[in-house]
């Protein structure tokens, strides 16, 4: 597996697996962001896209604006986030955060395995991203858990 910075030529294949992943336009922190927009790191295996992730950096701090992977247990995910905390340690950043949603309980023992920790709770952040900003943001998440709530994780590099 191979991962490096999205290129011009990877244009379409990234938001061919952004458009699968409902990842065309994020809703987050009370603004709707465009995911293409911004850099991104992809990964390759076996010839195909294996993942991606799409950052945002600012001053000391970088987010990671969204992040899938074709198949879990691969490593991808791990390959993805290594590197954009070298991507960001490199910028000068100190801080490498990402705000995911309550329901989403794979992400957080995946975020917190690598070090991250819980920083701050968006409680109702979710429900008024839908009637403000993306209506399709379903009402009920992974598990059938109300999607209500964005939660904000950090790590300092």
């Amino acid at each position: 597996m191979r991962v490096r910075p999205r290129e011009p030529a990877d244009r379409d294949a990234v938001d061919e697996f952004l458009t699968a992943r409902h990842s065309q336009r994020v809703a987050r922190l009370g603004e709707l962001l465009h995911p293409l927009d911004h850099p991104a790191l992809v990964a390759e295996g076996d010839g195909r896209l294996a993942g991606v992730l799409t950052y945002v950096v600012s001053e000391s701090d970088c987010e990671v604006l969204t992040f899938h992977v074709a198949r879990q247990w691969r490593g991808v995910g791990s390959a993805l986030l290594e590197r954009v905390e070298t991507v960001a340690g490199e910028a000068g950043c100190r801080r490498l955060w990402v705000i995911t949603t309550n329901d989403n309980v794979d992400a957080l023992r995946f975020y917190q395995r690598r070090g991250f920790r819980l920083a701050k709770l968006h409680a109702g952040a979710v429900t008024v991203s839908r009637e403000r900003l993306k209506p399709e943001i379903p009402k009920t998440g992974e598990y059938d858990i109300p999607l209500r709530d964005e939660l904000e994780l950090e790590k300092e590099i």
